[in-house]
């Protein structure tokens, strides 16, 4: 093989690649004798820079407050929240199943607790936190065991206020306990109310079955005004009316159990009632037929209550197990301790009325 001509490196490519060849088939660092060392001395080739597509990828915990981080982070809040929807399907389902088959649980009195909580509640509820926004307060004054009789003020001209107190009373103390109230007999007269009211626990306001719920440890509400509360012209809102006879006090000191005065503020102005048809009432049956500011005039628009700020608090339980048995039929001292709980209703309503901002704030 004829001997490789060297020739400089110029700006000629194509001469240059030419040349080149030989000397790489010789090999790097190959000489022949009598050669400059220098002419083939084989320079080192810069470091090749690596593209970013051909880096290979290492999978590394993401940094803090990383889009990988929020997603991951995301992802996680989501889980528990889709394992929530699904336990509530199953519920739901489940509880479908036991009506169906009727395998549930209902005292003599009607009282049905699942569906109390599960469905009634539920449908009062957003009325109760949305639209009303009850605040409650001295909620630690009701017992978390064994009977007790919450007395409350009436008022609204329907009775909101029994199912406010109602979920009031479950949604804030701490054991969730029920209250039993007891109702005026046209409730029961009417063809779906009557069974509502017993489903959620209602029972006729009458000594036997308050008593009946009292020694089994229930909470019983009672609204000693009736309908003369509940009825009362706007004009004479948060004016107590009477007690009846204080029977409600005769049923406490029987039992040994204490009373829990109970003022709401807010229900006088749901339906301001500006007159009463009292003909129509009579031929209707109703103790009244209200006339207020939007009803009759709006029809069933009429019927929607205004939105009103309600606070409901419950007073210290004035206690009864200190009296004997006979004392339940001493009439001066069931005048005086139903004066005295009315006495403490009424002032502590004055009190709220004076702390209140405003009817709808």
């Amino acid at each position: 093989m004829a001997d490789a001509k060297v020739i400089p490196f110029d700006d000629d490519r194509s001469r240059g690649s030419a040349v080149q060849r030989p000397a790489r088939r010789r090999g790097a660092g190959s000489r022949r004798k009598g050669e400059p060392t220098a002419v083939h001395e084989v320079q080192p080739l810069p470091a090749r820079t690596i593209p970013q597509d051909d880096v290979p990828v290492t999978r590394e915990e993401p940094a803090a407050g990383s889009p990988a981080e929020t997603a991951a982070g995301a992802a996680a809040v989501e889980k528990p929240r889709d394992d929530g929807w699904e336990r509530r399907i199953a519920g739901g389902l489940s509880f479908l199943r036991r009506r169906l088959t009727g395998d549930y649980e209902v005292d003599d009195f009607g009282y049905d607790q699942e569906l109390t909580e599960q469905v009634l509640m539920s449908m009062v509820r957003p009325l109760y936190e949305k639209y009303f926004r009850v605040e409650v307060k001295g909620i630690e004054n009701i017992p978390s065991e064994g009977g007790a009789l919450i007395v409350a003020n009436h008022s609204g001209t329907l009775p909101l206020d029994g199912l406010m107190m109602q979920v009031a009373v479950h949604d804030n103390h701490p054991d969730n306990r029920h209250l039993r109230l007891l109702a005026a007999d046209l409730v029961f007269m009417l063809p779906v109310v009557n069974e509502l009211a017993r489903k959620a626990g209602h029972t006729l306001a009458c000594a036997e079955d308050a008593e009946r719920l009292l020694q089994r440890g229930e909470l019983v509400g009672v609204m000693p005004e009736g309908f003369k509360g509940i009825g009362k012209p706007f004009s004479e809102r948060y004016k107590l009316q009477r007690f009846g006879r204080g029977g409600f006090v005769s049923t406490a000191l029987r039992q040994g159990t204490p009373i829990i005065p109970c003022s709401i503020v807010g229900a006088e102005e749901i339906y301001p009632m500006i007159g009463n048809a009292k003909t129509l009432a009579r031929l209707l049956g109703f103790p009244y037929f209200p006339i207020t500011p939007t009803f009759p005039w709006l029809g069933p628009l009429g019927a929607v209550p205004l939105p009103t700020k309600w606070t409901i608090q419950f007073g210290e339980p004035i206690r009864t197990d200190g009296y004997p048995p006979e004392a339940a039929e001493d009439p001066m001292l069931m005048f005086n301790l139903t004066d005295q709980v009315r006495e403490q209703i009424q002032h502590t309503l004055y009190k709220l009325l004076v702390q209140r901002r405003s009817v709808f704030f």
